[in-house]
């Protein structure tokens, strides 16, 4: 698990001299030479037992578009996939980090909502982490990456998967109808959707998720923000709270993902993160996923949550943490 390490400490740290970006940690790399990568890897995948750390190096250190560029060149060179070449040379954690990696953001998490909901059982844990946590212009580009990548609606294979207010919820997030933020705070609207969500939980007996689902599903970012500022001053509970008292299962999970990632999408991630290592058998491939899903995205941010709320880095978390020991040859800043 050395080398899967590896590749999640280059991807969640800067590259030593280079000004560190605001979102992102993978970035396009200077000066770069998409043939002189390709024979790079191919030469890597020949050598007798495979030189993984090249193709690490690279890969991990490349954004998206020039990795293209890369599989491109060198499909043209070796005269075959470099996806394909991946699958029959590496194995195992190493071999999926990888081929994440040849995947936009959106192929990865189409895939991956794939995977979550392929064959008996679904993982709900992975679907309501994707589906909850991405804005309107990420699902929609999912969606349209969904039906490309598996000749299927995303929506579809969701409702076939799920069933009652679970799947309510997931549908109207599809539905992508999210009001952009405006520059106007309607007061207004803000006191009566607070007391609605008051009237249609706590006040009452039963939980009108109906109501829950079209507030949370249809208003923007920051008037859902000062929603739940003003429910506090209907409610003895705050949204949370509610949440927690109101519902059960996979439809409060959803919720409270919903308002944390409403009230700071990176701390969401950040304490996502922190869950996941927190027991002996560390979750690895929900680090994978969020490490891999949000490196060209907010990864950065969630490592600056990361730090503020745990109080130590992310980098030294997964590495005490995780069978991923990231300390081993990464020499950039922790």
């Amino acid at each position: 698990m050395a080398l899967v390490s590896e590749f999640l400490g280059q991807l969640t740290l800067s590259y030593g001299g280079e000004e560190e970006p605001a979102f992102p940690t993978v970035v396009p790399v200077h000066d770069f030479d998409p043939n002189k990568d390709a024979a790079r890897i191919e030469t890597a995948i020949k050598t007798k037992g495979v030189d993984e750390q090249t193709i690490i190096d690279i890969l991990t250190r490349r954004s998206y578009e020039q990795r293209r560029q890369i599989a491109f060149e060198y499909e043209r060179l070796a005269k075959k996939d470099l996806v394909t070449a991946l699958k029959a040379a590496l194995s195992g954690s190493l071999e999926a980090l990888m081929l994440g990696l040849m995947k936009s953001t959106a192929q990865y998490d189409a895939s991956e909502l794939k995977a979550s909901i392929k064959g008996l059982g679904t993982d709900e844990e992975a679907l309501i982490e994707i589906v909850c946590s991405r804005n309107n212009e990420e699902l929609v580009e999912i969606k349209r990456v969904y039906k490309e990548m598996f000749k299927k609606e995303l929506e579809k294979d969701i409702a076939g998967d799920t069933s009652g207010d679970f799947a309510k919820l997931l549908l109207a997030l599809f539905q992508t109808k999210r009001d952009e933020p405006s520059n106007v705070v309607d007061y207004e609207k803000i006191d009566e959707d607070a007391r609605c969500l008051y009237e249609a939980g706590v006040k009452r007996k039963g939980t009108d998720v109906g109501t829950w689902i079209s507030i949370m599903a249809k208003r923007s970012v920051p008037h859902l923000q000062k929603v739940f500022e003003r429910y506090k001053s209907y409610s003895p509970y705050d949204m949370k709270e509610s949440i927690r008292k109101e519902v059960k299962g996979d439809l409060e999970k959803s919720f409270l993902t919903l308002v944390e990632c409403f009230e700071n999408r990176q701390l969401y991630f950040a304490n996502r993160l922190s869950e996941a290592m927190k027991s002996k058998g560390a979750k690895e491939k929900v680090v994978t996923r969020i490490i891999v899903s949000r490196c060209e995205v907010d990864l950065m941010k969630i490592r600056t949550e990361f730090k503020r709320q745990h109080k130590r880095s992310l980098y030294q978390t997964i590495a005490v943490s995780t069978s991923l020991n990231i300390c081993v040859c990464i020499s950039f800043p922790k």
